[in-house]
């Protein structure tokens, strides 16, 4: 099993801590989110890890670690990042976001998923969110399953509750079949996005398309992307008023209602 870890951006709602590390080396209670993550990754048993980097790339030098660098991070998003590390591509694949952190149990419940493309989904989202947000709907976006157990919308936009099944949260497996899936698909939006619209958002260059981007033109391509669901134990550090919440909530000695550190 493979992991690849996309780390290239700049984590400019995290400053001041990045105005001179990259996001996923910013000191999460003695240790950086990144080698939490590889920690976490190396009890599951996966040791062929590949980090892509891009801001402050020099500042990323975790022993044992494959390293791809998005050199046009500034001008790119997920998509281009993940592909910066395109010859890593193949057989089994965990991708997960840098700033996401995650408990071990989490982790193997997608290591056994024997699915084609598999999302981690966390249905007890909306406590998390009240924490993080005076209105969580302000920052939540859709998710949808259907009768047969497979998502058919994921992160747009919504102000009804009912339409949120559950909350993405940048961490995902790709089987053997899943991976060609990915690449195919990848190669011919980048092709069709040659004539000036991206395939997979039109309202931004293709270059700058997200992860989820991706993962809702896969299913409008009527591919299967099976939910994994968890009730918590993880967190994403994505801003300073996030970290100042951690912070507090660890001080205080509750940061393991929403995640234990030390599994």
């Amino acid at each position: 099993m493979k992991s690849i870890i996309l780390a290239a951006g700049e984590g400019k709602r995290l400053r001041p801590l990045t105005n001179d590390v990259p996001k996923s080396m910013v000191d999460f209670f003695g240790k950086t989110i990144l080698e939490r993550q590889i920690e976490t990754m190396k009890k599951c048993g996966i040791d062929d890890i590949v980090v892509v980097t891009g801001y402050k790339a020099d500042l990323i030098d975790i022993p044992g670690v494959i390293y791809e660098t998005n050199y046009n991070f500034e001008n790119t998003n997920m998509v281009e990042t993940l592909f910066c590390a395109k010859k890593h591509l193949d057989g089994e694949i965990i991708i997960s976001y840098a700033d996401i952190l995650y408990e071990k149990n989490i982790l193997n419940k997608l290591l056994d998923s024997k699915n084609d493309i598999s999302v981690i989904i966390d249905k007890n989202w909306k406590e998390y969110w009240e924490k993080r947000f005076i209105d969580p709907l302000n920052d939540a976006e859709s998710l949808k399953i259907n009768s047969k157990g497979s998502i058919i919308e994921i992160v747009q936009k919504t102000k009804n509750i009912e339409e949120i099944n559950g909350q993405y949260i940048g961490l995902m497996k790709f089987n053997t079949t899943g991976t060609k899936i990915l690449k195919n698909f990848y190669e011919k939006c980048k092709t069709n996005a040659q004539t000036g619209q991206n395939p997979l958002n039109d309202n931004i260059p293709f270059e700058k398309s997200y992860m989820t981007d991706l993962l809702e033109g896969l299913i409008k391509e009527s591919f299967q992307l099976k939910p994994i669901f968890i009730n918590g134990g993880w967190i994403e550090l994505d801003s300073i008023d996030d970290y100042e919440l951690y912070k507090k909530m660890y001080d205080e000695n509750i940061l393991n209602k929403f995640i234990d550190l030390e599994k």
